[in-house]
């Protein structure tokens, strides 16, 4: 039996190993177990260095004892953060491989779920039924054109005998104006008065008969000067 099967419970019957879930937990477990040796040590190693400190000049051998008692706790302090390091690459590592094992394992279910819907689908019948899909859009294309075009419920007028006819009635009503405007040749105009017109009264015309002759009198005047 190896160290690590020893560590992480495999190699028994049967000899199937741990999941990469129990040997992250084991991993972790024996991480806590060597910090918490590591403040141990630590804690001893003040307590020589005191030790040594105090009896230096007192007690030289208590002195030495104190400091190589200092030198193995530092050099196990030395080996467990050795042992440290490896353990965390190899939890990382593990970590690393569990979270790839899981995206695998989700992608090959991912993978089954696609290739299960994709059973029953058959891609001739999928085209036939995208072909299906346009025709009947076309067809409903159609129909609406149909629907929007104005109809006269089945009475169809050609449009130049409409222009035409029109045209026609134009011209009755300009030849209906133009003899209404000839018949009034024929309407009677009033008679011409067989009495004469008054003459203007004897006094003034004897009047304007002096004024003539004043002025005939003025001009002679005129040229004999």
């Amino acid at each position: 039996m190896s160290v690590f099967a020893k560590i992480f419970g495999g190699g028994g019957k049967g000899g199937k190993g741990p999941s990469a879930q129990e040997a992250i937990q084991k991993l972790r477990e024996t991480e806590d177990m060597l910090t918490k040796k590591q403040e141990f040590l630590e804690k001893k190693i003040d307590q020589e260095l005191l030790t040594a400190k105090k009896n230096g000049t007192k007690n030289k051998r208590a002195a030495l004892q104190a400091l190589k008692r200092k030198k193995r706790f530092e050099k196990q302090l030395d080996q467990i953060d050795g042992t440290l390091s490896t353990i965390e690459f190899q939890r990382e590592a593990l970590e690393n491989a569990n979270t790839n094992t899981e995206v695998l394992k989700n992608m090959g279910f991912a993978a089954k779920a696609m290739k299960s819907a994709h059973e029953n689908m058959d891609i001739d019948k999928v085209d036939d039924l995208m072909q299906d899909i346009t025709e009947q859009q076309e067809v409903a294309q159609e129909i609406s054109d149909a629907i929007s075009k104005p109809v006269g419920f089945g009475e169809e007028f050609d449009e130049d005998e409409l222009l035409a006819e029109l045209d026609e009635l134009g011209q009755e009503e300009l030849d209906k104006s133009l003899l209404e405007i000839g018949g009034t040749e024929n309407v009677p105009l009033p008679n011409v008065p067989s009495t004469s017109l008054p003459s203007r009264p004897a006094a003034r015309k004897e009047k304007e008969e002096d004024e003539d002759d004043m002025e005939d009198l003025q001009r002679w005047a005129m040229e004999a000067m």
